[in-house]
């Protein structure tokens, strides 16, 4: 946890705590989908893809977008402080996977939180910008897609209906409840069986079983 006026969002006991800067960074930059979590006027939640640049401000800066009818477009233009949650992998730990069993299950998680004041990103150049960071990022390393070769007149409008963001992150919190402090034979048996454990859906097959639903439902 970094030192800031910005209040923890997080519970984290001590043995959980992750404070190497490098690695939280990596980690949000591998785990880029996120929560966007306002509280003013009201609560509100949005999932968003994002960008982090590294090198901004002491922590690091969090780049992204919402769409204009979003309500969560109030607290942006205000200014308001938010909390960006980043989500890693996460799994259900049996007793069983110990050596001594009689103990209770749990689950094992890792994520980061990470704190600050939003700032608007108006502008249409700004906006490209910012599309352009974004895109770069989730596109393939040789993608040929380029924003720029679409018809102005096309992402103009486009552009219009969102407004970005720019969050320069006063405190960054991370928590990677895995085990950590357990023996080293109950480490073992954690990696053991989560190497073999029955892996969540895709979203190819999450997506797949969605489209075969009836279409009355």
């Amino acid at each position: 946890q970094t030192n800031s006026s910005a209040a923890e969002s997080l519970y984290i006991p001590k043995p959980q705590l992750v404070e190497d800067r490098k690695l939280l960074h990596d980690f949000m930059d591998e785990f880029s989908f996120v929560d966007l979590v306002t509280s003013e006027p009201s609560v509100r939640i949005t999932h968003i893809p994002v960008v982090l640049d590294r090198n901004a401000g002491r922590n690091g800066a969090i780049w992204g977008h919402i769409s204009r009818q979003n309500p969560q477009t109030e607290a942006l233009l205000a200014g308001r402080r938010a909390v960006i949650v980043f989500h890693g992998p996460h799994s259900y730990i049996s007793p069983t996977w110990y050596a001594k069993t009689e103990v209770v299950p749990t689950w094992n998680f890792a994520s980061v939180h990470a704190t600050g004041k939003l700032k608007a990103v108006t502008g249409e150049n700004a906006m490209r910008d910012l599309l352009t960071k974004l895109i770069r990022k989730f596109e393939e390393p040789n993608s040929p897609y380029d924003l720029a070769k679409l018809p102005q007149s096309y992402t103009s409008g486009l552009i219009g209906g969102i407004l970005g963001f720019e969050l320069e992150i006063e405190l960054l919190e991370g928590k990677f409840k895995l085990g950590q402090e357990r023996s080293e034979a109950d480490k073992e048996g954690i990696l053991k069986h989560l190497r073999t454990a029955h892996p969540e859906p895709s979203l190819y097959d999450f997506t797949a079983n969605f489209y075969a639903r009836p279409k009355n439902q």
